[in-house]
């Protein structure tokens, strides 16, 4: 997975999309994720790490790992 190139994140997690104008925030954990998805990560990469910063059930975070990318994808910040 990877953010598509002409989204604009800002560092509080501030996400725009210029081919559609939408925009979308998202809280701390969510501006994590986009960040470490920037950097090309694997969602194992990413709940690794979330899990070991945080104290969160890993299979709890997996399955909301898996319906926040899907509503990345659904409103084309993935590619």
């Amino acid at each position: 997975m990877r953010i598509r190139k002409n989204i604009a994140v800002s560092e509080e997690g501030f996400l725009f999309n210029p081919a559609t104008g939408d925009s979308f925030s998202t809280n701390g954990i969510g501006s994590e994720i986009i960040r470490m998805l920037k950097q090309d990560k694997s969602t194992h990469e990413i709940t690794d790490e979330i899990c070991r910063g945080y104290d969160v059930d890993r299979l709890l975070f997996e399955r909301d790992l898996d319906e926040f990318t899907a509503l990345l994808k659904d409103y084309s910040i993935l590619e």
